[in-house]
């Protein structure tokens, strides 16, 4: 059961920019799989495909994501709970185990105008080099960032 503390103040507002972090159940790095982590990766796009969201920046990491992006759907919970429902069932179909895959929930702060988009999205695109899994940013598959760094 998610935190009820993580609901307070959430209100889905189209056009807003939202950073996600949705954590694998138990932690466990199922995403240190490949065909796992390209999954998540797939979902991401297709939610940007669908015109849900304006993608900005994602970084798959073990046993996390982050996300960020603009919402175009009018619900915040109903994208994020795509996203978890479709790539859970798509992993569980790889042989990724039976069970929940995403801890319920997820954290989630809105960027307001006196926040820098492009700063979060460098600093998500960082993530992988700060634990370890790449030298360089630009350089982990599972990260992408609309702004150049």
């Amino acid at each position: 059961m998610p935190s009820p503390r993580l609901l307070i103040g959430r209100h889905s507002v189209v056009g807003a920019v939202y950073a996600i972090t949705t954590v694998v159940a138990g932690r466990r790095p199922v995403f240190a799989d490949a065909g796992a982590a390209e999954t998540v990766v797939d979902e991401l796009r297709l939610a940007g495909r669908m015109g849900m969201v304006v993608p900005l920046a994602w970084v798959v990491m073990p046993d996390h994501l982050h996300w960020l992006f603009e919402l175009r759907a009018p619900s915040l919970a109903q994208v994020v709970g795509r996203m978890k429902s479709c790539s859970a069932r798509r992993v569980r179909a790889l042989g990724g185990g039976e069970g929940a895959l995403w801890q319920p929930g997820y954290y989630d702060h809105r960027l307001r105008r006196d926040e820098d988009v492009v700063q979060q999205g460098h600093y998500i695109l960082g993530n992988p080099v700060r634990a370890g899994l790449a030298e360089e940013i630009g350089v982990y598959p599972y990260a992408w960032c609309a702004y150049p760094l």
